[in-house]
């Protein structure tokens, strides 16, 4: 079995090559994008009232929307559960 510093050092090679844009044996998992906007709209809620339920900000909110910015990490795994399960969302936030 490798050494924890083997292990690591190849684990960091890996992302290294990935990044660069070489394939690698490594799985990775992108989300599709979302439409802020409408997930926003399908629930009926203000840009205010949104972001104030999942704690975002609003000047974040309207990055969103416009396009300047991607939601990205948590945000983005946040706002695929909120389109598809709404009101399981919204009954956890209460």
């Amino acid at each position: 079995m490798a050494s924890a510093y083997e292990s690591i050092a190849q684990g960091l090679q890996e992302a290294i090559d990935h990044n660069q844009g070489c394939k690698v044996a490594a799985r990775t998992h992108r989300p599709e994008p979302v439409d802020v906007a409408e997930i926003r709209k399908n629930l009926g809620m203000t840009q205010m009232e949104f972001a104030s339920k999942f704690c975002i900000s609003v000047a974040t909110l309207r990055h969103w929307e416009r396009g300047d910015r991607i939601p990205h990490g948590p945000a983005l795994a946040l706002l695929h559960v909120v389109s598809k399960e709404p009101q399981a969302v919204l009954r956890a936030l209460g």
